[in-house]
């Protein structure tokens, strides 16, 4: 397990994000920066960056002489990884739904676009990645890295820029889910199954078979997200 060093402002920005994904300021108003100086006993320089942290996230918005104010839910940056580790594990689970849901959406037209476009080169490097996946299937960590590097070519392939972006932007909930879903028997072992069929659709060129195929991935994931009782802790 890799240890992460948060700075001040970060561990601070992450208690607030608690409390305000709690409902913990009904009214709508965060904690001035003397005020959290005075709860952290921390200096107003980190007071400034914690509240520039939650800024960055869309939660609150911040003006010259107001008070602090917290922007609608809705609003959030639910990309940011900062999120998964910080929000409670019932509002990760409701967004690793969601995920799912948007992923529905996107990942079979990719897949569909990519058995069009793609190339020679493309699936030779799809291919490596499928070939070390039955190796590390005893190997939850490595497994996710090259799952998410198998979807991450995929979407390559289609030479689109902005959903590459949309994709990558995408990441740190794609290996929080692929983290619970992975926790369920036999898991690896049939998402490298899965992830075959992809491929050979995409071999084919067919690109109603690659929809096919990616949309049953995808499924999956939801039933194996559901099989599991905890969300894994993320921080």
């Amino acid at each position: 397990m890799k240890v992460q060093l948060r700075t001040l402002p970060t561990q601070v920005a992450g208690v607030l994000i608690q409390r305000i994904a709690t409902d913990a300021y009904p009214d709508g108003l965060v904690p001035s920066e003397l005020q959290i100086s005075v709860e952290f006993s921390v200096s107003r320089a980190v007071a400034r960056e914690a509240l520039k942290i939650l800024s960055s996230l869309d939660m609150v918005d911040i003006a010259q002489g107001r008070r602090v104010t917290l922007r609608p839910i809705a609003e959030w940056d639910y990309l940011s990884p900062l999120l998964i580790e910080w929000l409670p594990k019932a509002q990760v689970r409701e967004l690793l739904h969601e995920l799912r849901d948007a992923r529905l959406i996107l990942e079979p037209a990719i897949a569909a676009e990519a058995a069009v476009r793609v190339t020679g080169d493309d699936l030779a490097r799809l291919s490596a990645v499928l070939d070390a996946m039955p190796r590390n299937e005893n190997d939850p960590d490595d497994y996710l890295r090259l799952d998410l590097e198998f979807h991450m070519e995929i979407c390559r392939a289609t030479r689109n820029r902005i959903l590459d972006r949309f994709m990558y932007s995408s990441r740190w909930w794609q290996l929080a889910s692929r983290r619970v879903s992975n926790q369920a028997p036999d898991a690896l072992p049939i998402a490298t199954q899965q992830h075959r069929a992809v491929f050979d659709a995409l071999a084919a060129r067919d690109p109603r078979r690659a929809e096919d195929a990616m949309r049953v991935h995808l499924e999956a994931n939801l039933i194996g997200i559901m099989m599991v009782d905890e969300v894994p802790n993320f921080r």
